[in-house]
């Protein structure tokens, strides 16, 4: 005989995911309806089959029903029921031991990405190659600007990937102004800028 899978993945309609007021997690609705809007619904939602409440996910949820408010349409990964309601993808099969366990899980799934941090020199390779590519997608993760020079600062330029050829694709000197500040880009939408030290590209990144 065959056991059913300890966890697995069912649609469950949006109106039907309560969430846990004991979470003690805010969120930044407008950028995760952005990230749903652009990517997509990636990650599921997590309910706990104890209490049948969500043990992950919340934001995702706030955002998803503001989103129907709106009229937006329906995020790719989602699927309609008859009626036209939204069906979200729910990770089922994980259930707390007691209140205790699932407030400790409610905080430590949102700790956990954060604690290991970022790795330098991968971020800042990603990151110059969004800033040259595709700086609407790089202005999308709001890296601040003080986040971005913090990061620049640990990492080498010269492990950082360059123009096709290996040099620089921008003359650096017309970048930076006389007292070491940055010149102006000629770009009112994208006044607050940083420069990589690679590429030499100015980009906006906290807008």
């Amino acid at each position: 005989m065959t056991l059913p899978a300890p966890r697995y993945i069912t649609y469950v309609p949006l109106t039907d995911l309560p969430a846990d007021p004991a979470n003690p997690k805010g969120h930044e609705i407008e950028r995760v309806i952005a990230s749903i809007t652009d990517h997509g619904f990636v990650e599921t939602v997590v309910a706990d089959e104890r209490t049948g409440m969500l043990i992950a996910g919340h934001g995702r949820r706030e955002a998803l029903i503001e989103m129907q408010i709106r009229g937006l349409p329906l995020p790719d990964g989602l699927l309609l029921d008859d009626d036209g309601g939204w069906l979200v993808p729910v990770t089922r099969g994980w259930a707390s031991k007691d209140d205790r366990q699932a407030r400790a899980l409610l905080i430590l799934l949102n700790r956990l990405p954060e604690a290991g941090g970022w790795l330098p020199g991968p971020l800042a390779t990603i990151l110059e190659d969004l800033a040259t590519a595709d700086p609407d997608l790089l202005d999308s993760l709001c890296f601040t600007d003080d986040e971005m020079e913090n990061l620049l600062r640990q990492v080498d330029p010269e492990t950082l990937p360059q123009g096709p050829d290996g040099t620089s694709t921008t003359d650096h000197d017309d970048l930076y102004s006389g007292d070491g500040g940055l010149a102006d880009s000629g770009d009112d939408d994208r006044a607050t800028s940083t420069c990589c030290p690679a590429c030499g590209h100015v980009f906006s990144p906290g807008r």
